[in-house]
C-alpha cells in the first residue's frame, strides 16, 4: 500500500502535538475541502444522504455495493459503515468520513463521482479524510487501473491503496489482515481521527 498525496501538495503539515512525537498524521492534499465552481455530478451518479443515529469516530462510506465498507469499518475502532450514503448527524456535528471503493473500473468510477459530489458541495457537510481503494482480485492490479486510481485519488485529501485479502473472501471479515499495508492504513486513520475533532455547523 502507499499513502499517496495529491501531486499539487505544497507544504505537508506534520503533527507537532506534544507528548506524541512518534505519531505521524498524514498531511492532506490541496483538495481538502469542497471547491467553488466544481460542477456536481448527475443525480443518477450521486450517493444518497442519510441521517445517522448513534455515534461514531469515523463513518465509512462505500461508493458502490461490494466496496468493502463493512470490512474496513470492522478494522477501525469506533468506525461504522453508512450503507453507501453520505452521513449527516442531527446534533449538528460534522462527521468524519472515509470513502471506500474497489480497484476495478466500476468502483473507481463511482468513487470519482462521489468525490466530485463532495468537491462540488453537493453532499452534507463532512470532514472527508480520504479515499481507500481495495484490490478487487488477487495479484497485481493492471497498470491502466493503477493509473486511473492515481487520477481518482487526486481528488481526495488522501489516498490509500490496499491489497487483496483472501480470508475476507471466505467470510472471515473480522480477521485483521497481516499485510503491512493494512497495518499502516490503520495507523494512519487512527492518528487522523485522534488529531481531528468534530466541528459543529452553524
Amino acid at each position: 500500500m502507499q499513502l499517496s498525496l495529491n501531486p499539487w501538495v505544497t507544504t505537508p503539515a506534520e503533527s507537532t502535538e506534544e507528548g506524541v512525537p512518534d505519531v505521524h498524521v498524514p498531511p492532506a492534499a490541496v483538495i481538502s475541502s469542497p471547491l467553488k465552481g466544481m460542477v456536481e455530478p448527475d443525480t443518477a451518479d450521486r450517493l444518497a444522504s442519510r441521517a445517522m443515529t448513534g455515534d461514531a469516530d469515523l463513518w465509512v462510506v462505500g461508493s458502490h455495493g461490494g466496496a468493502g465498507e463493512s470490512s474496513i469499518a470492522d478494522l477501525l475502532d469506533g468506525a461504522r459503515a453508512t450503507g453507501h450514503c453520505w452521513p449527516f448527524l442531527q446534533n449538528g456535528s460534522k462527521p468524519r468520513v472515509l470513502l471506500v471503493c474497489r480497484a476495478d473500473m466500476r468502483g473507481l468510477t463511482t468513487a470519482q463521482s462521489a468525490l466530485t459530489q463532495w468537491a462540488s458541495g453537493a453532499t452534507p457537510a463532512v470532514d472527508l479524510i480520504g479515499l481507500a481503494v481495495l484490490a478487487d482480485a488477487p495479484g497485481k492490479t493492471p497498470k491502466a487501473l493503477r493509473d486511473f486510481t492515481a487520477i481518482v485519488g487526486g481528488g481526495a485529501p488522501r489516498l490509500w491503496t490496499l491489497p487483496w485479502v483472501e480470508t475476507w473472501r471466505h467470510g472471515n471479515a473480522t480477521t485483521l489482515p497481516s499485510a503491512r499495508e493494512y497495518q499502516r492504513f490503520i495507523t494512519d486513520v487512527t492518528a487522523l481521527v485522534a488529531h481531528t475533532k468534530p466541528s459543529t455547523n452553524h
